[in-house]
């Protein structure tokens, strides 16, 4: 896969002077990984409604997860912890220029593949991870979505400019980022559940009628939506001062970029849950 810089505006977010993106041959940033090692989240991953990798059949009702964890209280918590490692780990990634070579297929070489060096990177940890996690991890996955929303719209609006030769290193706080951002939009298929056991009615008809307007309806908070972006602008504030310069500390990254990046992120978590119920039936 070759990636070649090019501009690109995203009304979600400040316009830098460095609005690059990484795109591929169809417009687009590529990608052929399959779940940066978080479609599936926890130890106890949540059985949906796939088949047991078993031999031995699993009787339907044992097919959804009815523990405790399954709620939207111990969820949201869940979800709330996910900020503050997104947050950390683009400001691990802040401290390194944008560094273009770490995306350019022709700067690394690798026996038995072709490349860039955050590709690869992002290939063996899948393979790794892949060896752990349930087999419902593939069922549903936005990566390619969160690939492109990473490399295209948020590095180039907060990595600066040039190289300072960290390509690695670049590439290892990419792939962290990937998986984190992953991992918090995947959680929505434990979201999706947990309110459907709240609320079975509510959602059933929407269902049953195959309905994702509908169901993205009842999904909907925008209350709850808006003080999510407000407690992740307040904790990249926090997180993100620099307190070595001289007061008022400077910031390692802008806190409405964070904001900004949880429009997004909330949306695609919610195309998560939709995909979820309209099979949650079957």
């Amino acid at each position: 896969m070759e990636f070649k810089l090019a501009a690109k505006a995203a009304a979600a977010w400040p316009s830098p002077a460095h609005a690059l993106a990484l795109r591929g041959e169809t417009g687009g940033s590529r990608v052929g990984f399959a779940g940066f090692g978080s479609a599936a989240t926890g130890t106890k991953a949540l059985r949906l409604r796939a088949a047991s990798n078993s031999a031995t059949p699993v009787a339907k009702e044992g097919r959804v997860d009815q523990s405790e964890t399954v709620t939207l209280g111990s969820i949201r918590q869940t979800l709330i912890k996910l900020e503050d490692s997104i947050i950390f780990c683009l400001l691990e990634r802040a401290q390194y220029r944008y560094n273009a070579d770490t995306y350019d297929s022709s700067y690394f070489h690798m026996d038995g593949f072709e490349g860039s060096l955050v590709e690869y990177m992002v290939r063996e940890t899948e393979k790794l991870h892949v060896q752990v996690l349930h087999p419902i991890a593939d069922s549903i996955n936005i990566n390619k979505k969160i690939w492109n929303l990473y490399f295209d719209e948020l590095l180039p609006r907060f990595a600066k400019e040039g190289s300072d030769g960290n390509y690695g290193s670049s590439a290892l706080c990419d792939t962290s980022c990937l998986q984190a951002l992953s991992k918090r939009i995947h959680n929505g298929k434990f979201v999706a559940e947990a309110k459907f056991q709240q609320s079975p009615e509510a959602y059933r008809l929407a269902i049953e009628a195959q309905d994702p307007v509908q169901l993205m309806e009842l999904l909907t908070f925008e209350t709850v939506e808006r003080a999510v972006e407000q407690r992740v602008e307040v904790k990249a504030k926090i997180f993100g001062q620099d307190v070595s310069t001289a007061a008022p500390p400077a910031r390692k990254i802008d806190p409405s970029l964070v904001a900004g990046l949880y429009r997004r992120i909330m949306p695609l978590t919610k195309e998560v849950q939709v995909a979820y119920l309209l099979g949650r039936l079957d």
